[in-house]
């Protein structure tokens, strides 16, 4: 059974309360949880989500099925289901942003990143390497078709919670190097330690902690990194061993 599968199973069948899609953000809630998942928008003007009006009306977990789908507008909703999900069920986790361990972890070594996080300008200097791949490449980025070529080479690898939303994540998980240092983060990831089975040391990402306000920012077009009610949390390989 692939990631998403795995992820879906454990997914509840509760009712959805609301099912927002924002330009940046899709926010999805039930009466007791919420999550939340980044809008990959590149699927073309004339593609409509199914059932799009009356999403309420199905099950979270038939909502969370259409991470599986092609159309990924469809699968980032799904994402958000899932996140939604899984809100409930997060182990032992510390309030750790990933940002620090990649620059612990990095440190004079060499680092691969899928996409372009921003956080990276201006800190190229600190690694003794940094290969940033991406779909869509910034000046001096790699791009994905390159990742077979330069990520087997990584001490670090940091791979974007998107991967899994757009279905690239298995063939990224297959050029990581045996020994590298795996961390998965975002606001799509998904809070669950099963991502330490496919390789990941650190799983970082978003919890919802204000429905109400993060659904302000969401409305209103808010880039993930600035979003208010969030809280950037992490799961540890170590800590569940």
């Amino acid at each position: 059974m692939n990631l998403l599968n795995r992820l879906i199973s454990d997914i509840e069948e509760v009712k959805i309360e609301e099912v927002i899609v924002g330009v940046h953000s899709v926010l999805v809630k039930t009466i007791e949880a919420s999550g939340i998942a980044s809008t990959i928008k590149y699927c073309g003007h004339n593609v409509n989500v199914a059932r799009a009006g009356n999403l309420e009306d199905l099950t979270l977990k038939e909502l969370a099925e259409y991470a599986l789908s092609d159309n990924l507008l469809e699968a980032s909703i799904g994402m958000a289901a899932i996140n939604c999900g899984l809100s409930q069920t997060i182990g032992v986790n510390r309030n750790v942003n990933a940002k620090k361990i990649i620059l612990e972890k990095g440190k004079n070594k060499v680092l691969g990143i899928i996409g372009h996080f921003p956080f990276l300008d201006g800190q190229k200097d600190h690694f003794k390497a940094c290969y940033i791949f991406e779909k869509s490449p910034h000046e001096g980025d790699l791009k994905e078709s390159d990742i077979p070529e330069y990520l087997p080479k990584v001490d670090v690898a940091a791979i974007t919670g998107t991967s899994i939303t757009n279905h690239t994540f298995d063939g990224i998980r297959e050029n990581l190097p045996a020994n590298s240092y795996n961390i998965i983060l975002g606001p799509s990831t998904p809070l669950s330690p099963i991502l330490f089975e496919y390789g990941m040391d650190m799983v970082s990402g978003t919890r919802v902690e204000d429905y109400d306000l993060v659904k302000k920012y969401v409305l209103q077009a808010t880039p993930t990194r600035h979003l208010q009610g969030v809280n950037m949390i992490s799961l540890f390989k170590e800590d569940y061993q």
